[in-house]
């Protein structure tokens, strides 16, 4: 009977131990950013941004949606694009891991609002993260 009784003390603090070691450590601060889609369907347009942090400054930082003019966005994208590919045709002069792909940014197409404003925005971000200046001086341009 005392075996019996020390099997069953040994048994439930082995299962107790393994209980609490058992549990899946949730690392609260590992968080996982999706990519941001500008896209217009009509015209079958599409990028995909996965610059890390570009959401959360999309969401924080960058004045809301409204707040420009759509052809003020228009203006502004057309010097970012084009000193944007410049770049990218340089690669020996600029960093190819920043400067990878061409975009194909046409001044004679209507977008849509959206596509310029994320457009626009990330420019701005990529200017900030990477300390960089597309033109326009809106480098250091914050809320």
């Amino acid at each position: 009977m005392k075996a019996l009784k020390y099997i069953s003390t040994f048994l439930f603090i082995g299962i107790l131990l393994y209980s609490c070691g058992a549990a899946p450590i949730n690392n609260s601060s590992e968080v996982k950013e999706e990519p941001v889609v500008i896209a217009n369907d009509s015209l079958e347009y599409q990028i995909i941004i996965i610059d890390i942090g570009f959401t959360a400054y999309l969401n924080a930082t960058a004045f809301p949606p409204g707040y420009y003019s759509q052809t003020y966005l228009e203006n502004r994208n057309k010097i970012f694009v084009t000193n944007w590919n410049m770049r990218v045709n340089n690669p020996s002069r600029f960093n190819p891991n920043i400067y990878e792909n061409i975009i194909d940014y046409q001044s004679t197409v209507d977008y849509g609002y959206d596509v310029n404003y994320k457009l626009f925005n990330y420019f701005l971000f990529a200017q900030r993260k990477y300390n960089m200046s597309l033109g326009l001086g809106n480098r250091r341009q914050v809320r």
